[in-house]
């Protein structure tokens, strides 16, 4: 049982830290309600509890479910069972959480890494004994769990139990399994970590300074042109020099998961990705397809807009977000992040204001950039028992408030679900999208009905049609990038200019040739964390933004019970199908209109930019 962790798409930072106007005293996130700290004695008691409870757990149920499901009251037995497991399970769930989230804010410290490692192997350790249950579950005759899911206290856990059946195809023998499981603590577990350290401990020399990643990625930001070449040619020429580790780690990972998928008998190189999302490979290959074919409509026309903007036939790639020419781009202090993000989610719905307000008002976030901590943005849900935490990297920029907001969003999600327990709170990657773009979609409408003037609307609405290309277009460019590398990969490893040749062939193809590339950038793969952690995950964050533009093209018709559907829908967590939760909005993600009506919300932005041209 590993952390149930929801990573959000790295979000940059400014190269200037908290040193910053208004970013002093950023808020720094307050562990204790997990545990009071790593020598906390409540730590091994927990770590000491999570063996004996799972060993318990082993003696009394395994090789017995059968027996149970076929025997006298099996629906109450089966619960007991069901009910003792998740209990378990979220016992696991904090220790790994906290462990994780320590070690998140900083993770070159050794201290924090051998703990983070110390724990992982303690729990995989106890939930080894665990193992059995689920394949024991998928064993029990269909009509016989059919029969004991009549009785209400396991029938309420039918989704959770019809999730796993699911499963039934690909599980293998149980001592396969156990082996699987045991060794991923020394195999893609380790590789993880690994990238993860390197990562962080890379430094990139711009202007005479050594920056860490999130420092040098945000100063492709910066208002001045040669600011952002030095930085690019910094992240580049760091990036080329680790070229070996990272093509290492690439090659490894991707043959770990050729042979686990090969040994469950998944076909395709991202089913197994798809199950877990609970969402058709048909509907993934028709959001694929319908991007790719909009690329000449969406990320081809604008960076051509924005480069004559600039006065130039081509844009260099690192002036690909850069803020326009002659527009102020003013730091936004942290109470005004606060007050934004907050203000647009109460008038959406105080219900949802007031959950958010709890991140704030009892130091759930972790704001500041420091040494060694985890570059990017997410909101961990840890387990029903506690509540989220939020980890940023705030630099004062519109996008950090829109970070901010998105990030937010996943938190209000995991809140509103924690009700359905640790077992049915985890909603699928596509749809845990969802309630984070809708939070980034409300803050940009308040920011823009308060911008009056006519080139700071032009460069708030480029902001974010370039934020919607970076989760859609770009999201599922890195898609095809990974397609391209797993698959070549079943037939030997790929060399760093071979990784670094499908990059660049990806990268024109999605952005377009009003992009000019340089040499450097084609090692710019390197730092993209999802193709380590979870493979395929990136297409859920064009699954999620095309939802929301639909979603909220519903909002502007009618908002009269929105917030409450919208509410609703967040509270069922992992309980129903992206279907079922979208037929009260009149939607439909198997149809391809849905995704036309999304990708047209980002059209007709590019569009009204024209009209400001």
């Amino acid at each position: 049982m590993e952390a149930k962790s929801r990573k959000a798409a790295p979000k940059r930072a400014n190269a200037k830290g908290a040193t910053l106007k208004g970013l002093r005293g950023l808020p720094e996130w307050n562990l204790n309600d997990l545990y009071a700290g790593i020598d906390a004695p409540e730590v091994k008691r927990d770590l000491d509890r999570a063996d004996s409870y799972s060993v318990a757990f082993e003696e009394t149920f395994k090789g017995k479910l059968a027996a149970l499901a076929e025997g006298e009251d099996p629906g109450i037995k089966l619960a007991e069972a069901v009910t003792r497991y998740e209990m378990i399970d979220d016992l696991l769930g904090r220790l790994i959480s906290f462990a994780h989230l320590v070690y998140a804010g900083n993770t070159t410290d050794p201290v924090r890494a051998k703990f983070f490692g110390d724990v992982q192997e303690r729990i995989t350790s106890a939930s080894s004994h665990l193992l059995f249950f689920t394949l024991e579950l998928n064993r029990i005759d269909d009509a016989a769990l059919d029969r004991a899911m009549a009785e209400p206290k396991l029938g309420y856990y039918r989704p959770w139990i019809e999730d796993v059946r699911k499963e039934k195809p690909f599980q293998l023998e149980d001592r396969v399994e156990q082996l699987f499981h045991e060794k991923s603590a020394s195999s893609f577990s380790a590789w993880n970590r690994l990238f993860d350290e390197t990562i962080a401990g890379l430094r990139f020399k711009v202007g005479g300074k050594l920056l860490p990643i999130e420092q040098t990625l945000n100063m492709l930001q910066d208002a001045k042109g040669e600011m952002r070449k030095a930085a690019a040619l910094a992240l580049g020429k760091t990036f080329k020099e680790n070229l070996r580790v990272f093509t290492l780690i690439t090659n490894t990972l991707a043959k770990d998961k050729e042979i686990s998928d090969r040994w469950r008998g998944f076909t395709d190189i991202a089913d197994s990705r798809h199950l877990g999302n609970r969402v058709e490979h048909e509907v993934v290959d028709a959001l694929v397809k319908s991007v790719q074919d909009a690329y000449p409509r969406l990320s081809h026309r604008y960076y051509a807009l924005k480069a004559r903007w600039f006065g130039k036939k081509r844009l260099m790639y690192w002036d690909r977000n850069a803020p326009l020419p002659k527009v102020a781009t003013p730091n936004i202090a942290w109470p005004q992040a606060r007050e934004t993000v907050l203000s647009a989610y109460g008038d959406f719905s105080p219900r949802m204001a007031d959950i958010a307000q709890r991140f704030f008002d009892k130091n759930w976030i972790d704001a500041p950039t420091r040494p060694g901590k985890a570059p990017g943005a997410f909101s961990h849900p840890t387990v029903p028992s506690a509540h989220p935490y939020v980890l940023l990297n705030y630099q004062g920029k519109t996008r950090d408030v829109m970070t901010l907001a998105h990030e937010l969003g996943h938190g209000v999600h995991q809140v509103l679900a924690g009700r359905q327990g640790a077992l049915m709170a985890p909603t699928p990657l596509t749809l845990a999208e969802t309630a984070s773009v809708f939070g980034e979609m409300l803050t940009f409408k308040r920011l823009l009905a308060q911008t009056k003037d006519k080139k700071a609307r032009k460069a708030m609405l480029a902001s974010k049609v370039e934020d919607m290309l970076n989760t859609v277009v770009r999201q599922i460019a890195f898609y095809t990038f990974e397609r391209k590398v797993h698959t070549e990969r079943k037939d030997g490893e790929l060399t760093s200019e071979r990784l670094c040749e499908i990059w660049m062939d990806v990268q024109r193809e999605s952005l377009g040739p009003a992009i000019e590339f340089k040499p450097e950038y084609a090692a710019f793969w390197t730092y993209i964390g999802h193709f380590i952690h979870s493979p395929f995950y990136v297409y859920a964050y064009a699954f999620g933004d095309c939802l929301v533009n639909s979603l909220y093209a519903v909002y502007d018709n009618s908002h009269e019970g929105f917030a409450e559907r919208y509410l609703d829908m967040l509270a069922a967590g992992g309980t129903k199908h992206h279907a079922e939760l979208l037929k009260p909005f009149g939607l439909d993600a198997r149809e391809p209109a849905f995704w036309q009506g999304g990708l047209s919300v980002i059209e007709g932005m590019i569009t009204e930019l024209e009209g400001l041209d």
